[in-house]
């Protein structure tokens, strides 16, 4: 444990290192929030937002109970990110602005700018919750702990760094977790397959599992891409087509780009690197499925494990500690790679859409930037601390986590905005909230009942869509723009 340990400390002080020293190109509060970055910084930023916690330890726990179609998780977003980048990069960029919130300011006007800074916020803050809490079960699980401590060091760590330099400082240190999470998964793979025995003696784990299942009634395919059914790879694909178009983490280096074709050539990249990753942690979940069915995917005090929850953790403490430590740094590489930008990408709306634009439009770069790192740091506490209250509170979270949904339900809105003339402010902002409280009680039903309202493949994602889509179009004729009701 020693070693293992030794090695995450090495890596979060490179980490902090590499943040800091990043942090003296940032002069201003423009550079602070990122502005003439190149192709690759776009890139590694922007893949941040959509490699953390969940494509490591989630799609390996699906890759545990359902196979290689636990990869639809990483897939789905590589196909948002390539949405966006085909479709709507370079018409972002173009418009000159730094968040999402002043692109949706740009199709409605300034009250929609508000609303949909604020609901973004709190899916920003939702996320990095998510990553708070993966962090704390992490040292929790499998270091013994305790997880508020856990918590207060990890987040002291990302909002160090991110504070040192701001997109900056994210840019090189995401560089720095992205190569280090391929790296780290390609090791536990190969080391994988030679503690299972091979290829070959995979394949007939596989099968012995299978069996098992088949005799259980449970569904089986664990290399078919589709077994863990299609409600769930449609909802992701859905999910991930409207919300890589307005995550402000992912966005907003695309925003700094130096220029328009840099945008969208980092966009489509970004899209391939996001990919992937996923077909590498499923396939870790496969492996570990076949050791505990073994009996070889023991945990520190020598238990079998069988939930899929804690499988890739036992098996990194199954390897040699050296290989081991270099896995679990890899997939808190996984967890800083996300939670640095969301708090960057929080602090810098409630900055520039609420504090500049409605508070201070005067207000000087001195005051912008001093501004944007106190914001960007009370979101990195804000997470911290509602982790640590609400971490047993798994009703609770699950409404928290149905921001999630609504991001992807306000690209409806944005929709309507650029390709409709008649989609009113006012009906996006009524829209906006009534989404979010579609989603919010969509998943409160589900936490209360243990059922959705409708039925259990029609998720929060699906009716967060269909209420922004209605209510959008109604909502429009019932309060027309000022100039068709003066026509």
């Amino acid at each position: 444990m020693q070693v293992q340990l030794i090695i995450v400390l090495l890596y979060f002080a490179v980490t902090v290192g590499i943040g800091v020293i990043a942090g003296k190109k940032t002069k201003g509060s423009d550079a602070f929030h990122g502005a003439g970055m190149g192709i690759m910084a776009i890139v590694f930023s922007s893949a941040s937002e959509w490699l953390g916690g969940t494509a490591t330890t989630g799609v390996s726990e699906y890759g545990f109970n359902s196979g290689l179609s636990g990869a639809w998780y990483t897939l789905a977003n590589g196909i948002g990110v390539m949405v966006l980048a085909l479709l709507f990069a370079k018409m972002y960029r173009s418009l000159g602005v730094g968040t999402v919130p002043a692109i949706i300011e740009k199709f409605f006007g300034k009250h929609a700018r508000i609303v949909s800074s604020v609901l973004l916020t709190i899916v920003m803050l939702a996320v990095g919750i998510s990553q708070m809490i993966a962090a704390g079960k992490l040292g929790e699980s499998l270091m013994g702990f305790d997880f508020t401590i856990t918590c207060v060091v990890f987040a002291a760590v990302f909002i160090v760094y991110t504070l040192a330099g701001g997109m900056n400082s994210v840019a090189s240190t995401s560089t720095l977790h992205l190569l280090f999470m391929y790296f780290g998964a390609i090791l536990a793979i190969i080391l994988a397959l030679f503690k299972v025995g091979g290829v070959s003696e995979l394949k007939t784990g596989i099968a012995a599992v299978e069996a098992e299942m088949a005799a259980a009634g449970q569904k089986t395919g664990f290399f078919n891409m589709f077994t863990i059914g299609g409600s769930k790879v449609s909802s992701w694909i859905i999910a991930s087509l409207l919300g890589a178009c307005t995550a402000q983490a992912g966005i907003q280096p695309l925003l700094g780009a130096k220029d328009v074709p840099t945008a969208k050539k980092a966009s489509i990249l970004t899209a391939f690197v996001v990919a992937p990753y996923g077909l590498f942690t499923a396939l870790l979940g496969i492996i570990a499925r076949v050791m505990s069915h073994n009996g070889t995917l023991l945990d520190v005090n020598g238990n079998l494990v069988t939930d899929g929850k804690r499988a890739l953790y036992a098996l990194m403490m199954n390897l040699s500690p050296i290989a081991g430590g270099i896995i679990l740094a890899s997939i808190l590489a996984a967890i800083l790679s996300t939670a640095s930008p969301i708090i960057l990408a929080s602090g810098t709306m409630i900055t520039k859409d609420i504090y500049q634009r409605v508070f201070k439009p005067d207000a000087s770069d001195k005051q912008i930037l001093f501004v944007s790192r106190l914001t960007t740091a009370l979101s990195g506490v804000v997470c911290c601390i509602v982790a640590i209250l609400l971490v047993n509170s798994s009703k609770v979270l699950d409404i928290v986590y149905s921001a999630y949904s609504l991001r992807g339900a306000l690209f409806i809105v944005v929709l309507y905005g650029i390709y409709w003339k008649r989609a009113s402010e006012k009906a996006a902002c009524i829209s906006m909230v009534l989404t979010a409280v579609a989603a919010v009680v969509w998943v409160a039903v589900k936490a209360f009942t243990g059922s959705y309202p409708i039925s259990a493949g029609f998720s929060e994602t699906y009716a967060a869509v269909i209420v922004a889509a209605v209510s959008c179009f109604v909502l429009s004729y019932i309060f027309p723009k000022k100039e068709l009701q003066q026509a």
